[in-house]
């Protein structure tokens, strides 16, 4: 079921799964995805009793797509998600973020504890300093990323929006569909240990080389169905890039947002955060990337899941437990 809260500053849409006064579960996307890639995790977690919402962001879907970059700024996202809240009743909720969507969950566990019950993230460790590329440079691995070849590491693709917004733009809209495909599909264990693509954008001129479009993908390895692909192939060719590219060009906003965080935002509600074993942009098992949360988290529980950076789509079920077991250990179900 879709539905909406809108007023003069925003429009969210969200789909919506399970009993209207059950608990609330509120599940927050990244890039370049929408509420859809959430299905699984909607249909286990409403069987189970909770109230299941996964909004389309800001710059996504049905949602308010604004054309100043400045209007993706983290402050904005987390205002977006306290008056989608606020429009659902309420009450505390179970945040779960992936990519993106985790810096706003994060934010919201720093900056309205109130309104969280307790908060898990796929893939995207907790920074109170903000999730910033100033804030991610000192954590990479320098014996993978030498700093004189890989100043910004597997980070560069973030420097390459902020140097060349309208090129990253232009390549990823040039064929949707063969864009959506490459970012979708199936992960590899051979990639664990070597240097994420991601690595080199500047240096190629563009997330795809010279040719500036994506290459072809085997259908086969598309993590999406092939209804739900289709859905997010005319959605993006529709609104194109624009707004969810503008996540990535706000650091000096977000790290001053986050400053402003209570008790240095440090966290003490249930904390859970999921690694992806083979994702080698997020790689938090052998880098340093996870050790600002493990400081700023004071009820932190880690799961590891052998998936790439899209788990709750490749490893849906393993999400699943994951999150249902750290629940139980936390007598958080809706029968507690």
């Amino acid at each position: 079921m879709t539905k909406f809260v809108e007023n003069a500053r925003h429009r969210t849409v969200w789909i919506e799964a399970g009993p209207a006064d059950g608990p609330l579960m509120i599940f927050l996307h990244g890039w370049p995805e929408l509420g859809l890639v959430w299905r699984s995790q909607l249909s286990y977690f409403s069987r189970r009793g909770w109230r299941c919402v996964a909004p389309d962001m800001r710059g996504y879907g049905g949602s308010s797509i604004p054309d100043a970059t400045d209007a993706y700024a983290v402050r904005e996202l987390t205002a977006d998600m306290v008056e989608l809240h606020d429009a659902l009743g309420g009450a505390p909720a179970v945040w779960v973020g992936h990519d993106w969507g985790s810096p706003v969950m994060w934010s919201l566990a720093a900056h309205h504890p109130a309104r969280c019950r307790a908060v898990a993230s796929l893939c995207v460790p907790y920074n109170a300093r903000g999730f910033a590329l100033p804030n991610l440079l000192p954590l990479v691995d320098r014996d993978l990323y030498p700093a004189d070849t890989y100043p910004y590491g597997q980070w560069d693709y973030i420097q390459f929006y902020q140097e060349n917004f309208e090129a990253a733009k232009r390549d990823f809209e040039s064929d949707v569909a063969a864009t959506l495909a490459m970012l979708y599909r199936r992960a590899s264990e051979a990639a664990v240990g070597k240097r994420a693509m991601t690595s080199t954008v500047r240096a190629r001129g563009g997330w795809f080389g010279p040719g500036g479009r994506a290459p072809a993908t085997d259908p086969e390895t598309i993590l999406l169905p092939p209804g739900d692909f289709e859905t997010a192939v005319a959605t993006f060719r529709s609104n194109g890039f624009h707004g969810p590219d503008a996540w990535y060009v706000n650091d000096a906003a977000n790290i001053a947002f986050a400053a402003e965080a209570p008790n240095d935002g440090h966290i003490s509600l249930p904390v859970l955060f999921v690694h992806a074993a083979w994702d080698v942009v997020c790689e938090t098992l052998r880098s340093r990337l996870a050790e600002p949360m493990r400081a700023a988290c004071s009820d932190l529980t880690e799961a590891t899941i052998a998936g790439g950076h899209t788990l709750m789509l490749e490893c849906p079920d393993d999400v699943n437990v994951a999150i249902a077991d750290w629940l139980a250990s936390r007598s958080l179900e809706p029968n507690h």
